[in-house]
């Protein structure tokens, strides 16, 4: 047979690919019009002229045509090959205002009860007067689109009103406007091969529409894509189709109109359900380069039986590998993409089964392949897992050269931060460190005399040391901690400064939490080779940091030991000794159901949940600006843990703070219950403080759940302060910066109730 492929862009090159080279592969020609420079077999039409295209199917004898662009179907292409009796797969144009006019889609959906956002449509000369209105009325967010092609990008999901306002007018004068509800949750494309009646579905993909890492920057016709993804599991599937495929399909049968090809749907999958974002009546770009490769069955069969009305009879294949899809667009892309550089380095590209590499705004200048679109290639890799298929992906597409090329490096980000699976799965276990504390306790307790009066368990030793004459009945306190992997992330970034002022700060809270003011404090580096500027930079931040604790860094342990560190690598400790007279010990044996819990705001993460942390941000880029940020991730992850000595001073001179309780590592589970006497509980009102973007994002993109995240980030505060209900004003007082009632105290078996 031989197949017409219409279209130049990377979908008609994979399609021409799968057809030609994929599973199956026969004795097939295979001729792309107009083509691109990867094209084999190339034919010069324009594939939105109608007849022109029919001309050519007679004059080469073209027994099949795949309509690989949105433009082509609604000029009528396929209309035209079927009046003329050629075989072709793609819907009439009728069908295909799914997609040309979002305006038709919303009504359609409406009409076939496909969960859909609140929308509204303007049309005409007064459509951004009307449209500038109607937003203004709204409680929800909105999404600004044009309601013709835009190509990818005529879809603008403002940040701010001013921004919306901007888009309402630019896109306006475009043409008509459909204004949306913004949608929250996960996106996934669901795209499926149809004859009319029976609807076979490909695996589940997410693309990334932004130009920048993060998801960031303005909307493109795709940056990279990967499938499937575990966001969507088969039921989801299932339901999608059943609840939105489906109905459109026999909605449009319904008109007299037998959709035959692809039907792509983009979704959210909201807390209430999957709900339509639109409808592309063609395979997607780049969601082609990654699903193809993923296809065992042969492509002509399959496009055949739906052209023929037999896709129930057939049985269609997918691998269970994971594709990653890479695109590399020209400088200048979504805006102003500039054209004509020279490509490099596409012969080092290693084809092979796991490697695929599709052409898609290039063209063959001579011996030369030159930049000729927006998005110039695109590579796809094939893996066991994502983190395979991404490592295929990116070790190809670096090979790939020309000016100014944009890459996104984050492609599948927020999968891999879904696939950690909690801290256990990260080489930590909270559940075996109790554990191997209750096994060691009896011994620990067993070297304790009279005079500890707080040991393992506590925040810090307590020792009563009379000799301390200044006080009625002085006690040392005293707090041995780690900075933890943090440190990872620290040698990641080459920046050392923030760990010294980590280390000393824990303790100082670690101590303060039993009224303990800072007296010295001795430390501890290791690495596998010594570097004076490192170590200085460390110590130095300590010193800082001892300065504003107003205690003594007296001297500590630089230690090197090859061998034990991996090269490049360190670790930090220290052990910071304070005092307190012992009758204004704390937690107050007075603590009792209803006393308030008041928390106190963190600075970050401070030294707990890196292990976590690490893994879930293993995609994306450490230099990255996140949306709506200020600063980079990197900055976010290496925030000082902030000492709360100076913000309590005032309070702890008073007697109005029953206790207090540092969130560090086991967060509000483990920590809150340390300070509650028998018979008392806690209660957590998640959501009663404002949360700091670096938690945002990390609950955003892990889809963990809220126990796993409490009990292992501090998720915003830093310390809890227990206090009377009478006294919260007072306590507001003494405290000079605001405090937020983060829950209260209850009956029950030191148990911290997260509600």
């Amino acid at each position: 047979m031989r197949i017409l492929v219409l279209g130049s862009g990377g979908r008609e090159d994979a399609i021409a690919w799968a057809l030609e080279w994929g599973h199956h592969a026969n004795d097939d020609e295979v001729f792309v019009a107009p083509g691109n420079g990867g094209s084999r077999l190339r034919l010069d039409v324009d594939p939105t002229d109608p007849q022109a295209v029919v001309d050519l199917c007679r004059r080469e004898a073209i027994g099949l045509v795949v309509v690989g662009p949105e433009s082509s179907l609604a000029a009528g292409v396929s209309d035209a090959l079927r009046e003329a009796s050629i075989p072709v797969f793609g819907p009439s144009a009728q069908a295909a205002m799914l997609e040309t006019s979002k305006a038709f889609c919303r009504s359609f959906a409406t009409k076939h009860s496909i969960p859909s956002p609140v929308s509204e449509v303007f049309v005409g000369p007064q459509a951004a007067e009307k449209a500038l209105l109607w937003a203004d009325q709204q409680s929800f967010e909105i999404v600004v689109k044009a309601d013709g092609l835009a190509a990818g990008k005529g879809v603008v999901v403002p940040s701010s009103v001013d921004e919306r306002n901007a888009a309402i007018k630019t896109l306006s004068l475009s043409g008509d406007l459909v204004l949306e509800e913004r949608l929250f949750g996960e996106e996934v494309s669901l795209l499926v091969f149809t004859d009319g009646i029976t609807i076979c579905p490909m695996p589940p993909a997410r693309d990334h529409k932004c130009i920048g890492e993060g998801d960031t920057g303005a909307n493109t016709g795709g940056m990279g894509v990967y499938a499937p993804t575990a966001a969507c599991p088969s039921d989801m599937v299932d339901r999608i189709v059943q609840e939105i495929i489906q109905p459109a399909i026999d909605g449009l049968r319904a008109m007299g109109i037998a959709y035959v090809g692809v039907l792509y749907a983009g979704i959210m999958l909201t807390a209430q359900g999957p709900k339509l974002i639109e409808f592309n009546c063609r395979f997607g770009d780049p969601e082609a380069q990654a699903l193809l490769p993923l296809l065992q069955s042969e492509l002509k069969s399959v496009l055949l039986a739906c052209v023929n009305g037999t896709l129930s009879e057939l049985e269609i294949r997918w691998s269970a590998k994971t594709s990653c899809a890479v695109v590399a667009a020209a400088p200048g892309y979504p805006s102003h993409p500039i054209l004509g550089g020279v490509i490099s380095g596409l012969e080092s590209v290693a084809k092979s089964d796991n490697v695929q590499m599709f052409h898609a705004g290039t063209e063959k200048a001579g011996n030369e392949i030159r930049v000729n679109g927006g998005r110039v290639m695109c590579v796809t890799g094939l893996g066991e897992d994502l983190s395979s298929a991404r490592q295929s992906a990116y070790a190809a597409i670096k090979h790939v050269n020309f000016e100014g090329q944009q890459i996104r490096r984050d492609i599948g980000w927020r999968e891999l931060a879904r696939t950690t699976g909690g801290y256990a799965n990260s080489g930590v276990d909270i559940d075996e460190g109790n554990r191997a504390v209750d096994l060691m306790k009896k011994k620990v307790e067993a070297t304790h005399t009279s005079d500890v009066l707080g040991g393992l368990g506590s925040f810090g030793g307590a020792l009563s040391v009379r000799s301390l004459m200044t006080m009625n009945d002085p006690v040392l306190v005293a707090s041995t901690d780690g900075v933890g992997t943090k440190v990872m992330l620290a040698t990641d970034l080459g920046r050392f400064d923030t760990i010294g002022h980590d280390i000393v700060n824990h303790c100082v809270n670690d101590v303060l939490v039993q009224r303990a003011r800072p007296l010295f404090f001795l430390d501890y580096v290791a690495s596998s080779s010594i570097s004076a500027e490192m170590v200085a930079s460390i110590v130095g931040g300590m010193a800082d940091a001892c300065a504003a604790n107003k205690c003594v860094l007296l001297g500590g342990e630089t230690a090197e030991m090859p061998g034990v560190y991996s090269p490049g690598h360190f670790d930090v400790a220290g052990t910071l000794v304070g005092v307190v007279d012992r009758a204004r010990l704390l937690p107050s044996k007075t603590i009792e159901p209803g006393d308030l819990m008041v928390g106190l705001l963190a600075s970050g993460l401070h030294t707990n949940g890196y292990s976590l942390v690490r893994r879930i941000f293993a995609g994306l880029p450490l230099d990255v600006v996140p949306q709506g940020w200020t600063c980079t991730l990197g900055d976010a992850l290496l925030a000082s843990h902030r000492s709360y000595l100076n913000v309590l001073d005032r309070a702890l001179k008073g007697d109005v703070i029953k206790g207090l309780a540092h969130i560090t590592g086991g967060g509000f589970e483990e920590n809150i219950p340390r300070v509650l006497p028998p018979g008392c509980s806690a209660k957590v009102d998640l959501g009663s403080w404002p949360m700091i973007p670096i938690f945002e994002l990390i609950r955003d993109v892990s889809g963990l759940p809220d126990r796993e995240l409490y009990r292992t980030f501090n998720m915003g505060i830093g310390m809890v302060i227990i206090v009377k209900p009478s006294d919260l004003e007072e306590l507001r007082s003494q405290i000079e910066e605001p405090i937020w009632v983060i829950g209260e105290v209850t009956s029950g078996n030191r148990e911290v109730d997260l509600a």
